[in-house]
């Protein structure tokens, strides 16, 4: 099995085209349907995969700067609540469940 994915992937290799851009090019934005609760599943198979052509900018200001996070060797990380944005409690049948809004 490994020799034949070491085959494929070298086939691969070879035909591949590094995509390199300039300012001033145009080129497609990729998108994917995104289907959120309570909506209707679209037919991907008919749906947009590209859609207009956009002018490629190189502009450091659309770069958002992230907060450094310190990840253990688990890859899990500690996160530690700010506020309580939101309190209320539901009654659903004879019980009364406290949902909590955590910022």
């Amino acid at each position: 099995m490994k020799a034949a994915q070491d085959r494929q992937k070298s086939y691969y290799d070879k035909r591949r085209k590094l995509l390199e851009f300039q300012v001033g090019d145009h080129v497609f934005l990729k998108v994917s349907p995104v289907t959120g609760i309570g909506r209707a599943l679209k037919s991907r198979k008919l749906s947009l995969k590209f859609i207009r052509p956009f002018e490629y900018v190189s502009n450091p200001s659309h770069v958002i700067d992230l907060d450094p996070v310190q990840v253990r060797e688990d890859l899990s990380y500690d996160v530690y609540p700010m506020r309580i944005a939101d309190h209320c409690v539901k009654q659903l049948g004879g019980k009364k469940i406290s949902l909590v809004k955590v910022v």
